[in-house]
């Protein structure tokens, strides 16, 4: 009867176009996004506008506020790098950097991995024979004063043909001679540990000059040289530790020998 359809038809007129306005809403916002959280949040909104519509104490206006209240206040959607994809990054590097080590020429790889020969014999075989030769010592940081004296030339020798991509200034040769100060430096030094420790200092600042403010290098040059560095800082550092052992040996021995 008449009764009965009028209701039904206020029912239609006055809350389907919440319902619709609300279901295309999201879906516009959220255009390209998650099929599952638009559809959720389309659902959500049209509950909760339909009961905003039921309740006679709300006009047209606030419901339209709500409404945007509802779109701003949503959670916005942000892509987060999450730690594997983080290690995987770094693995990549990682392992980039160990193929580049094929890279280089033939008689430039076997030429820096004999160089090292002589910074890693002294601390072996002080230690296969258990006695610290002061000697050996002196060999080895003279040694690695030649070394660092030869990178800074290197530098010298990248910087000055008229087709390098590094300018012969200030920056890159000034600074090729600090290295080589140090050297000098460490030479001068009594005692063997602090010769070793100049030159640390030394083969640190050469590294940081060819890694960042020559980045021209080859890349596989760049991780022949941060090889090359670690095992000459910790052949140096061996051979100093083996001189500390040594002096504490003997100064228990003589405690012992005194008593």
């Amino acid at each position: 009867d008449k009764a009965s359809m009028f209701p039904l038809i206020q029912r239609c007129c006055f809350h389907t176009p919440f319902k619709l306005q609300k279901l295309t809403g999201p879906r516009l916002l959220l255009y390209g996004k998650n099929k599952t959280t638009c559809s959720s949040l389309g659902l959500r909104l049209q509950r909760d506008v339909c009961l905003l519509s039921r309740s006679p104490s709300l006009n047209p206006a606030s419901v339209y506020a709500t409404k945007l209240q509802a779109f701003h206040t949503s959670l916005p959607f942000f892509k987060k790098k999450t730690p594997k994809e983080s290690e995987t990054k770094d693995s990549g590097v990682l392992q980039q950097s160990m193929k580049s080590l094929k890279d280089p020429p033939k008689p430039a790889l076997y030429l820096s991995l004999a160089g090292l020969i002589p910074f890693v014999s002294v601390p072996l075989s002080m230690a296969v024979q258990g006695t610290y030769y002061p000697e050996l010592a002196f060999a080895q940081i003279t040694y690695g004063a030649v070394t660092v004296s030869f990178l800074g030339g290197m530098r010298w020798g990248f910087a000055l043909p008229e087709n390098s991509p590094a300018k012969p200034d200030w920056l890159n040769l000034a600074n090729s001679t600090i290295p080589l100060l140090l050297a000098w430096q460490a030479l001068l030094f009594k005692d063997s540990s602090h010769g070793a420790i100049m030159l640390v200092m030394a083969l640190g600042i050469a590294l940081h000059y060819d890694l960042s403010l020559l980045p021209t290098y080859p890349r596989w040059f760049k991780v022949l040289r941060v090889v090359g560095t670690v095992v000459m800082v910790l052949s140096l550092l061996a051979t100093a530790t083996l001189k500390i052992i040594s002096e504490e040996q003997l100064s228990n021995s003589k405690n012992t020998w005194q008593n």
